[in-house]
C-alpha cells in the first residue's frame, strides 16, 4: 500500500499536472482562447438544447447535469479544504487557472467524443475516449486498455468508495444506522440504474440544479453576512498565490502545486470520463456540446470550489499554516460558525447529494466501457447492474482505503491514455472548431459528414 501511495503521488504530482497542463495549453493558444471568446455561447447553447430537446438520446441540457453530477462531489467540500490546508489560501487561485485551462480541454475531448459516437441499440449513443482512439486513430489496443481502467476505476472502485461515504456521512449527521441507509441507497439506485442513460439525466435534471443551487445561495448567505470581509479574504488568495505571503511550508511551490493538484481532482478535464456522457446527448454540431461541458467545468471549480474556499476564508476557524481540522471537518465546522449547528448537518445533507448523482454517473461510465466491447450489450450490462448494486449494499459497511487508492492510480494511467489521443488528435479538433465558426453557418451550425470526409464518422450518427 505504502508503495502504491507513493506511486500514485507521484503520478499526479508531475506527470500528470505537466500533461494536463501542456494538453490545455495547447488547446488554449491552438483554439484563440475559444473559452473565453465563445463563454456567451456556452449559455446560449444550454439554453437552446434545453428548450429544443430530442427524439434520440439525451438533450445537451441532461448531458451538461449528468456529467456535472460526476465531477461536483467531495472534491468541491473536502478537496477545496484539504488544497487550503497544504498549500494555503493561494491554491484557490491556482485552482481557477487550472480550471481555465480545463474548459479547453473538456470542450474539445467532449467536442472528439460527439464526433466519433456510434449509435447502439434504440435511439441511444455511445462514445467517449475507446470511441475516439479506435475511429479518430485507428488504435486498437489503448481503446482497450482505456474500457478496462474506466471500469475499474470509475464502475467499481469510485463506486464502492461513494457508498461507504454515503452512508458514514448520513450515520454520523442524523444517527441512521449504515446498514439502513445502505439498503435504501441500494434500492434507490436500483430504480435509477435500470432506466439506463435517460432515467440517470431525468435524475440528474432534477436533482444537479436544487444540489449546485442550494450550495451556492448558502455561500451566498455567508458572503452576506460577511460582506465587508470579502476584499480582505481575496486579497489573502491572491498573496499567498505569488508568495507574497507565507502561510504554509513549501513556499509557492507547494501553493501551486496543491492548487494545480485538486482543481485536476475536482473538474476531471482531461480525464475522458465527461465525454462518455457528452457523446450520448443529440446535438446539431459536436462542438455545441463540447462548449456546454465547458461550463460544466466552469460551474466545478470558478463557483462551487471558490464557495466553499470563501466559506472556510470567512470563518475563524481558519488559521492560515496552524495545525487543526481539515478536509470535510474543516468545512462543517466553518459553515457551523456562520450560520450555527446546522451548518455541519447541511454539509452532510450536499455531502449525500453529490455522493449519490456521482454513482449514478460512474455506474454509466462503467456501462460505457463495457458497451465499447459490443459483446452481448444488454446481457452483460443487465449483469454490471446487479452486480454494482451487490457492490453499493457491501461497501456501505466497509472502510474502503484501499480501493480508493488503488482507484487513485488506476485514474492516473486513465488520464494518461486520454492525454495521449487528445494530444494526436489535435488537428482533428481545431479543424471541427473551424466547421463550427464558418463564416456560411446561418444560425445554429450545423455538423454535415461532408465537411470531414475523411473522417469515419458514423452515419447513422450524424446523417
Amino acid at each position: 500500500m505504502a508503495i502504491l501511495a507513493t506511486v500514485t503521488d507521484w503520478l499526479w504530482s508531475y506527470v500528470l499536472i505537466a500533461a494536463l497542463l501542456a494538453v490545455g495549453l495547447r488547446f488554449t493558444v491552438g483554439s484563440k482562447f475559444v473559452q473565453l471568446r465563445l463563454f456567451g455561447a456556452m449559455f446560449k447553447g444550454l439554453w437552446h438544447s434545453h428548450l429544443s430537446g430530442t427524439s434520440r438520446g439525451i438533450s445537451g441540457f441532461q448531458a451538461l447535469v449528468v456529467s456535472v453530477a460526476g465531477r461536483v462531489g467531495g472534491g468541491n467540500i473536502a478537496g477545496v479544504a484539504v488544497a487550503m490546508t497544504l498549500g494555503g489560501p493561494g491554491a484557490l487561485f491556482w485552482m481557477w487557472l487550472i480550471a481555465l485551462l480545463g474548459m479547453a480541454t473538456s470542450l474539445f475531448e467532449c467536442a472528439l467524443a460527439q464526433l466519433f459516437k456510434r449509435k447502439h441499440e434504440g435511439d441511444d449513443f455511445r462514445g467517449g475516449p475507446a470511441y475516439y482512439m479506435r475511429h479518430g486513430l485507428g488504435w486498437r489496443v489503448l481503446p482497450v486498455v482505456y474500457s478496462c481502467l474506466l471500469l475499474l476505476t470509475t464502475g467499481l472502485g469510485f463506486n464502492a468508495v461513494q457508498s461507504y461515504a454515503v452512508t458514514a456521512s448520513i450515520e454520523s449527521a442524523f444517527g441512521v444506522p449504515a446498514w439502513q441507509s445502505g439498503v435504501a441507497l441500494t434500492a434507490l439506485m436500483a430504480v435509477i440504474l435500470f432506466g439506463g442513460i435517460r432515467r440517470i439525466a431525468l435524475f440528474s435534471e432534477i436533482i444537479v440544479p436544487i444540489m449546485v443551487v442550494g450550495y451556492f445561495l448558502l455561500a451566498l448567505l455567508v458572503l452576506v453576512l460577511n460582506i465587508a470581509d470579502i476584499p480582505a479574504a481575496l486579497g489573502l488568495v491572491l498573496r499567498s498565490a505569488f508568495g507574497l505571503e507565507q502561510v504554509v511550508g513549501g513556499g509557492i511551490a507547494a501553493v501551486i502545486m496543491q492548487g494545480a493538484r485538486r482543481g485536476l481532482f475536482s473538474n476531471e478535464a482531461g480525464l475522458g470520463t465527461a465525454p462518455n456522457v457528452a457523446a450520448a446527448a443529440d446535438v446539431d454540431h459536436p462542438i455545441s456540446q463540447g462548449l456546454i461541458q465547458a461550463l460544466s467545468v466552469f460551474i466545478d471549480t470558478i463557483v462551487l470550489c471558490t464557495c466553499t474556499a470563501l466559506i472556510i476564508l470567512l470563518s475563524p476557524v481558519y488559521q492560515p499554516g496552524a495545525d487543526g481540522v481539515e478536509g470535510v471537518a474543516l468545512t462543517q465546522i466553518a459553515l457551523a460558525s456562520h450560520i450555527g449547528p446546522i451548518g455541519e448537518q447541511l454539509v452532510s445533507i450536499a455531502l449525500v447529494m453529490f455522493a449519490v448523482s456521482s454513482i449514478a454517473y460512474n455506474c454509466y461510465l462503467g456501462e460505457n466501457s463495457i458497451a465499447y466491447f459490443d459483446v452481448s450489450p444488454k446481457l452483460t450490462i443487465g449483469l454490471f447492474r446487479l452486480f454494482i448494486l451487490a457492490l453499493i449494499g457491501w461497501a456501505s459497511l466497509q472502510d474502503l482505503g484501499t480501493v480508493f487508492g488503488f482507484s487513485d492510480f488506476t485514474m492516473g494511467l486513465l488520464a494518461v491514455v486520454n492525454l495521449l489521443a487528445l494530444w494526436a488528435l489535435y488537428p482533428i479538433a481545431i479543424e471541427l472548431l473551424g466547421d463550427y465558426e464558418r463564416p456560411t453557418q446561418q444560425g445554429s451550425p450545423a455538423f454535415q459528414r461532408s465537411a470531414l470526409p475523411t473522417l469515419d464518422v458514423d452515419p447513422r450518427s450524424w446523417d
